[in-house]
């Protein structure tokens, strides 16, 4: 069966970095998009990044771009999210997913067939 496994998250301190990697099994992954969403305390889960099978498109919320960068391998089956200048507002439980190669809006989490568990990623003042 298809599963994601992110890795990477911890505490950091605020202006810090964290690299987070996302290992994919079970699926043909250069087939597919990858993004990466976050869910913070008492909100909804939101888009953060999202990168075409190839790699050669990337998307970015707006509260993140020019600070976090998305890359994939597909020889290695990995996404990864590079998260610099990290804020306190950063923090949050990241989400690695999987979409459809030719699926609709890479912003829809409903376009994201699978997930997977998650990692913490919580930054300090």
């Amino acid at each position: 069966q298809v599963q994601l496994g992110e890795s990477g998250g911890g505490l950091v301190q605020a202006g810090g970095s964290l690299r987070l990697s996302c290992a994919a099994s079970g699926l043909t992954f250069s087939s597919n998009r990858m993004g990466w969403f976050r869910q913070a305390p008492g909100k909804e889960r939101e888009f953060v990044a999202a990168i075409s099978w190839s790699g050669g498109l990337t998307y970015y919320a707006d509260s993140v771009k020019g600070r976090f960068t998305i890359s994939r391998d597909n020889a290695k089956n990995t996404v990864s999210l590079q998260m610099n200048s990290l804020k306190p507002e950063d923090t949050a439980v990241y989400y690695c997913a999987a979409a459809r190669r030719y699926s609709g809006s890479y912003y829809s989490q409903t376009e994201y067939s699978y997930w997977g568990q998650g990692t913490q990623v919580t930054v300090t003042s």
